[in-house]
């Protein structure tokens, strides 16, 4: 005779945990099916105005037409536009990420008497808008000849991208243990090597989530553009969707297709990098 006893079956839920636990399905898809319409039907707005004839006030896009955006590539020098937002773009990723990656390391590693005020201080200069910046930005590249240069806007972009930059690369270090670079260290290799072989690699989710934030952010920034470069040959994307619209008219059919030329690069951008992107923030959210 089997004289072991069996375990209790586990109690069963109350109705009240019962009512949060086992949501129907439909309260869950239906706010999210409200928001995913709201959130798309200005998206398949820009895409009816860009795709359908001029004068159509169909709202499918059918007959379906590209002349829109051949007028805005070709016409419109959106081709130009579009090859100098790609080198800032570039330019900046490249430019606030390394120079980030140094500050940030010094910030996490080191202690020195300022350390809290220069961090005070990186973080009250998030405070303040782009647009006071215009003044003395452009005194300073007259001075240095540079208006009218990509190298402008370049190095504005990456001045105003540092110090949130550096304060999540910062953190990412943090949460590196410090006991990785001092083995290391006993191994025989030096600050600077063992930076690049040890620390570097895990830092790959904060690097592209800082870099992809800084692309964006060129990428779609006006103001700088603006007003540090005269010349057409040398604006980007959004001062030639600017140029789109007038004081008497707008060609909404260009306009809707600058709008998808310039948001395709960063939607496929975001598509592959996602992962790597949350990755990455909630890493630099948490302090180490």
């Amino acid at each position: 005779m089997d004289t072991a006893r069996k375990s209790p079956p586990p109690p069963r839920p109350s109705g009240k945990h019962r009512a949060w636990d086992e949501v129907p399905r439909w309260q869950i898809y239906l706010p999210l099916g409200i928001y995913l319409l709201f959130t798309l039907i200005p998206f398949y707005w820009i895409l009816l105005f860009a795709l359908r004839p001029a004068g159509s006030t169909s709202l499918v896009p059918w007959p379906m037409t590209f002349d829109h955006f051949d007028k805005v590539w070709n016409e419109r020098s959106f081709g130009t536009y579009f090859q100098n937002s790609v080198y800032v773009g570039l330019a900046t990723l490249v430019m606030t990420t390394v120079v980030a990656l140094a500050g940030g390391y010094a910030l996490a590693r080191f202690d020195f008497k300022i350390k809290q005020a220069f961090m005070l201080a990186l973080l009250c200069s998030q405070f303040v808008p782009g647009a006071l910046l215009l003044v003395p930005l452009f005194e300073i590249f007259a001075e240095l000849q540079m208006i009218n240069s990509l190298g402008s806007v370049i190095l504005a972009e990456t001045v105003f991208q540092l110090p949130l930059s550096m304060i999540l690369i910062s953190n990412f270090i943090k949460n590196v243990p410090y006991s990785l670079e001092e083995a290391a260290w006993v191994d025989g290799c030096g600050r600077l090597r063992a930076f690049r072989v040890v620390v570097l690699p895990l830092l790959r989710p904060g690097l592209i989530a800082v870099g992809s934030f800084a692309f964006v952010h060129s990428w779609n920034h006006f103001l700088f553009a603006l007003m540090f470069l005269n010349n057409q040959e040398k604006q980007t994307i959004p001062v030639g969707l600017n140029t789109l619209m007038s004081a008497d008219s707008v060609d909404l059919g260009a306009l809707a297709a600058g709008g998808i030329v310039a948001a395709v690069p960063v939607v496929i951008v975001f598509a592959f990098i996602q992962k790597w992107l949350i990755t990455g923030f909630s890493a630099g959210a948490v302090k180490g």
